[in-house]
């Protein structure tokens, strides 16, 4: 059901990662142009990935028609497969961001207290400047979902991914300038009418802007979710290098001053919490000749610098799925600052996700989080 007015408007608001889910979305890949050798060294780390989050809550994982069965072989019994055609996996970007209420408005008819806001796309930057040349499956996959889930759909015409955004469930957003004031994005919004914008849809009150995003990250132009998230309110982790001679150096110290001189809404002051990048790790002669090379997508050309970011991670119901890209010392790092950042989830380590990095992105980005259903109060009457 597509709603009129904007979800702030009918008393939603999207609520932070570590909020309890009813489940999580996971896309199935296959593009040959994207995912090398046929996508098998993808397929079964997106396999791995789900396994891990299905021990802490419920996950759907759709794929294409020529794809079900093979999906359904890798997976366990209970992860519920969803055929759906798609032109690519990243569920974080063209699926819904969900939105919750937990107070009704006079002015909402809605029943449902989750709802989802279904963005424009455009492959992260159009014919020219995208990803693929093709998107006009994506572009229906948030009206799948909703539709599966029988939950109201905001349409919202402003080109946006998931990825290009973090809150804290409090009223504060994080995103990048990079991406949002992208001229291949919404050229004709200002920062100001993009502002609006957020405030009206995810029911924010302050927008921290981080100038870039991570180094090398040229495919989303710069999300914010593999250089910056929230860890809970008033703290972040920010992707960081002590190596000066890096390119991500500037970045993270740059992030750092905006970061550590910024407040969220509630006035708290920002914590930041280093965590720092693997490698550097590029694209081998032997990856990208197994990528179908034919035009239809953006190249994967060897020697480039892979956008690898622990911050990449998702934060399931008690449970923490964090990439692993084989650098031993920063793997083993990694995994100790998120115990220690989140001391009542398991930390779940993801062997091999060096697969997904090579096709532009990590676990955050294959993932969509579907907030379970509030108790929502009644207009007028008090908590």
């Amino acid at each position: 059901m597509d709603v009129r007015g904007t979800p702030a408007g009918h008393g939603f608001y999207m609520p932070a990662e570590w909020e309890h889910h009813s489940q999580c979305w996971i896309g199935w890949p296959e593009r040959q142009d994207n995912w090398r050798d046929n996508a098998v060294h993808a397929q079964r780390v997106f396999a791995n990935v789900a396994k891990a989050i299905s021990m802490f809550e419920p996950v759907t994982v759709c794929a294409s028609s020529s794809q079900w069965e093979n999906a359904r072989k890798m997976l366990p019994r209970n992860i519920r497969i969803v055929e759906m055609r798609m032109d690519d996996a990243w569920f974080r970007d063209t699926g819904p961001t969900f939105v919750v209420r937990k107070r009704a408005s006079k002015l909402s008819s809605l029943d449902r207290n989750v709802a989802g806001i279904d963005w424009n796309f455009n492959a992260w930057g159009g014919v020219d400047d995208g990803c693929y040349n093709d998107w006009s499956h994506d572009l229906l996959v948030v009206r799948k979902i909703l539709g599966v889930e029988r939950l109201p759909r905001f349409p919202q015409s402003m080109i946006l991914e998931g990825g290009s955004i973090h809150v804290d469930g409090e009223g504060t957003c994080l995103t990048t300038e990079e991406c949002l004031l992208n001229k291949n994005r919404n050229p004709n919004m200002t920062k100001e009418q993009i502002e609006e914008e957020l405030e009206k849809y995810l029911g924010v009150k302050k927008i921290v802007w981080l100038p870039r995003g991570l180094y090398g990250d040229e495919d989303t132009n710069g999300h914010i979710d593999n250089m910056c998230c929230f860890a809970r309110p008033g703290a972040v982790l920010l992707s960081w290098t002590d190596d000066e001679t890096d390119p991500q150096y500037e970045r993270s110290m740059e992030a750092l001053s905006i970061l550590s001189d910024s407040t969220d809404a509630c006035g708290r002051k920002l914590q930041v919490i280093k965590l720092h990048i693997p490698g550097p790790l590029y694209m081998t002669e032997e990856e990208a000749s197994g990528i179908v090379q034919d035009g239809d997508a953006k190249p994967r050309l060897p020697g480039t610098r892979l956008a690898a970011s622990y911050v990449n991670f998702y934060i399931a119901n008690g449970g923490i799925i964090l990439p692993q890209f084989g650098d031993k010392r920063r793997d083993a790092e990694a995994i100790l600052v998120l115990s220690q950042t989140f001391p009542h989830h398991t930390v779940v380590g993801i062997e091999g996700a060096r697969e997904i990095v090579l096709g532009g992105g990590n676990i955050h980005c294959i993932t969509q989080q579907q907030p379970s259903e509030p108790t929502c109060v009644p207009a007028g009457e008090e908590y």
